[in-house]
């Protein structure tokens, strides 16, 4: 699973501030889906990479569910992380398209 382990400020946005209040997600809430991020797709803004962590976990037997998702979308920059979006999706998202491979390999430098 990539991460993103190397440590950098983290910048926010008015409009990330705004939208964890709205949805109530701390900081260290948004800290934990980019330090341990269960999908990583490409963000709909140009330039930004989308982490997904699930809240509310529900397991039966060998399946494990969830009835929320927490996204956090960030801009890299060469020196901090730019925290562009946070929230929270009610359900299960589909599988979108993955991240390719080159910013992959980008990330995987990184860290």
């Amino acid at each position: 699973m990539l991460a993103l382990k190397k440590p950098k400020l983290l910048h926010w946005t008015v409009h990330a501030r705004a939208k964890m209040r709205q949805y109530a997600l701390s900081e260290a809430r948004v800290r934990r889906v980019l330090h341990s991020p269960v999908r990583i797709e490409e963000g709909i803004a140009e330039d930004t990479i989308a982490m997904m962590q699930p809240a509310a976990i529900k397991t039966s037997g060998k399946d494990k569910t969830w009835t929320q998702e927490i996204w956090v979308m960030i801009a890299e920059t060469p020196k901090s992380r730019r925290v562009v979006s946070a929230w929270r999706y009610p359900g299960q998202t589909k599988l979108g398209t993955p991240l390719p491979t080159e910013v992959v390999r980008q990330l995987r430098a990184q860290l």
